[in-house]
Formats: C-alpha cells, structure tokens, sequence
C-alpha cells in the first residue's frame, strides 16, 4: 500500500500536457537580470561594478550571512546596470543585469572526479561556494540545511521527488533522464550529515520514475525508493516525513528536530555538479505549461532569463491566458508582468485560460462545512485562520496554528464558498509576529 498522510485534496494532476516532453537547452537570452535575493535570508552585496566583463560562472553577488546563497553570472558578457528590478511576486529586488556576448566563456571551475572522497566539510564548502538553495520552490540555502546544531543529530535524508503540484513535470523529467546523478547526489548529501539511510520518495503516478530510480539504486542498500500515494501536498517536508519515514514533526518545529532533513531532486543534481564540476547553480529546469500555452516544454534555463522570453520561445499563447503564475497553481504567485527573471527557485511558469479560474472578489461568507479542516494535512482550522484574519482579529489567530499554516491552498481549493483562505493566513502572518 503506497505510503501517505492524513488530509490532502486531489487536483486533476494536468501533468500530461509537458510530462512527455524531454528537458530541451533553452535559447539564450541577450540579457539577463540575476537578482541578488534569491533565496530565504540575507541578500547578497554585489560584487560587480556596471561596466565590468564577467565570465559564465562568475560570482556577482557575495552573502551578507550564514542565512545566505552568493549568486553567479549565468552568462558571459558586460554588467551593464545594477539596480531595483522585480520579482515574480512583485517584490523590488537589488539585481544585476548582464548582457550576453554569447561566447560562453566560463569563470575556473575546480573539478573533482575523487569527490566522493573528499571529506564532509570540503563537500559542504564546495556546495555553499555554488549558492545551492531548494529548488523546490522555497529556495532555502542548502549549506544551512545541510549545518544542523550538534543538539539534533541527523540520521535520515529524504529526497523529495512527489512533485505533486499540478502541471509541473520538471523534477519527473529529471528523475528519467538523469537517475545516476541523483544517486551520486543522494551519496554526496549523506556523506555531508554522515547519514546511513536516505529514502527518495515518489508520487505513484510516476511508476516510470520508480522503476527507474530503484535500477540506478540498485546494489545500494542505503538509498531506499519508496512509492507514495498521489496526493496533495504529499510533497510538503512534513507530510513526505510522515509517509516516508513515518515521523510526525511537532507544531513549529523543524524536520531536523526528529532527524531528518529533506532535498529536491534538482537540489540533489545541484550537488553532484557543485562537488564533481565545481559548477555553480546558474540553471535550472522549469516547466513551461498551462492550457494556454501553445507547445508547453520542460526547458533547461539559464538564471536571469525574462519569464516572455520562455513563453515566447514555447510558441506564445494559445489562448488568452486569464493568469500567468510562477510555479504551481496552488501555491504559486500570479504575475503581473511576464518581464521578471527565473531565479533559482522557479520551478514551472503556468498560463491558464479564463475557464476553471476563480477571482478573489467573488467568495461567499464561510458557511461552516468543514471541508477545510478535512483537507489540512496539518490538522488545523483553516475555517477560524479565514474568519479571524478577514475581521482584523490577528493576535486571535495565533491561537490556532497560524504559523503552523505552510499555505499549501487544500483549503482554499475545497471551500465550496470560495473563500481565499491562504491569503487571509498571509495576512494574519504579516500582522503579528510568530
């Protein structure tokens, strides 16, 4: 019986329109603009001065703290300005903007083919030298991660490759075309915790990513693949906890409190190239897709690339696109402009029609149901968090699990009233401190 959670919902997957589609090197802009906040914590400082040459690979931006990522040039050419430009959610971000000369030209890179033999602190240097953050959409600086207090020893790692947002097929591509990297990673994360038994889960509804994963794993008895059932948010670090290693992590704790820490597959490969090539993450794969996208593809993108640039190159749209959201439907962020940059934690770009889409300005008084309670695979009272936040009652939140909430969006998918459940509990969060 495939392993899971209590809660959850089940969005019609839609991972058909890009799943069949091979990860394709995508063209290279004529400029990029790498912001220097790429990443939960301190921004970086920049490095470059308008006017100078960098090479692919280059760092552009130095960490402020050990909550920190430096960023690299993922081109070559000339720093032609530096300065406020947006992001995906809005925000005004310190970014530096290059310009393509188109030579490919790479900074030194220190190659290692005896990584495995390095020790654990060379491996987690050269991974912090690489500005590797969770690629799974949080952007979390993995050295940190990877650093646990002594007071909370790690003996599992979990590779999380459920992917169970809608749409986005990029980590299961990943898993299809690059299976030993993710094996050479897994290692190279375990070697860095000095763990001795990693699980990689995966949703169900990739049986060709098991089976393919559990070859390359073969003969390896510390790297378990376990199959998951398909369910939403089955890829949440606590619930993937819960179903792959059978952990529960209490309220406001961490999962390294029960002694485990948690990786995405692109994460994972990231390491691999960092500890083999000493090559800096500089490019990801994202999910071009969506019913309005002409030729939905999953593309290999350098960091810094403008979002019109990958739908034009997937054919523009189809249709009109009633929202275009960066990363998945349910906990992604609709744009209000398609000129903002990939960053490292972009993991699909969606264009979705006006049908199936509900507006924010149409919800209805809650009506009690609990559908929403049902859903929380955190056990909360996602009805209360709405209805508190929506009257001004912020401080009243905080009694039920308001910061427990990771706003997944199962409650606001269920809520016959339509209600907009998640930003309700972000505008709890942003009104009172934790």
């Amino acid at each position: 019986m495939p392993l899971t959670f209590k809660g959850g919902v089940h969005p019609p997957d839609k991972k058909e329109l890009a799943k069949g589609r091979a990860i394709k090197v995508a063209l290279a802009p004529k400029q990029v603009v790498i912001p220097l906040s790429q990443h939960i914590g301190a921004p970086c400082k920049p490095a470059v001065e308008i006017g100078q040459q960098v090479k692919k690979g280059e760092v552009v931006g130095n960490p402020q703290g050990f909550v920190s990522a430096p960023v690299h040039a993922s081109v070559s050419g000339k720093v032609v300005s530096i300065g406020d430009f947006p992001l995906a959610t809005g925000k005004m971000t310190l970014s530096v903007v290059i310009e393509n000369d188109f030579q490919e030209e790479w900074t030194l890179l220190k190659d290692h083919p005896d990584y495995i033999s390095l020790p654990p602190e060379q491996l987690k240097e050269m991974v912090k030298d690489a500005g590797l953050v969770g690629m799974g959409g949080a952007a979390f600086p993995t050295h940190v991660k990877l650093s646990p207090p002594k007071e909370k020893p790690i003996d599992v790692l979990v590779i999380n490759g459920a992917e169970c947002e809608p749409y986005l097929t990029a980590d299961y591509r990943l898993m299809i075309e690059r299976p030993l990297d993710i094996i050479e990673g897994t290692k190279i994360l375990m070697k860095i915790l000095g763990v001795k038994k990693a699980f990689i889960g995966i949703e169900d509804n990739k049986p060709d990513a098991i089976e393919i994963l559990k070859k390359a794993a073969s003969g390896i008895a510390e790297i378990t693949v376990c199959g998951l059932e398909v369910k939403y948010p089955q890829g949440a670090e606590k619930m993937l906890i819960k179903a792959a290693v059978n952990r529960e992590v209490p309220p406001r704790a961490l999962p390294m409190d029960v002694g485990v820490v948690v990786q995405n597959i692109g994460t994972t490969i990231a390491a691999f190239e960092a500890a083999r090539y000493g090559k800096p993450l500089i490019e990801r794969v994202v999910t071009v897709s969506g019913e309005s996208i002409n030729e939905p593809a999953n593309l290999m993108v350098k960091i810094g690339t403008l979002v019109s640039e990958l739908i034009k190159e997937c054919g523009g749209f189809k249709t009109e696109a009633a929202k275009v959201i960066s990363g998945g439907p349910m906990m992604g962020f609709a744009m209000y402009d398609l000129n903002v940059p990939v960053t490292k934690g972009t993991s699909g770009i969606l264009a979705l029609p006006e049908e199936g889409l509900v507006h924010v300005d149409e919800f209805n008084p809650c009506i009690r149901c609990g559908r929403c309670i049902e859903a929380c695979a955190m056990g909360l009272m996602p009805s209360m968090l709405s209805v508190l936040s929506e009257r001004g009652f912020y401080e009243e939140a905080k009694e039920y699990g308001l910061f427990d909430c990771f706003e997944c969006g199962s409650c606001t998918y269920v809520c016959p009233s339509k209600r907009p459940i998640v930003q309700f509990v972000r505008l709890a969060k942003s009104m009172v401190k934790p």
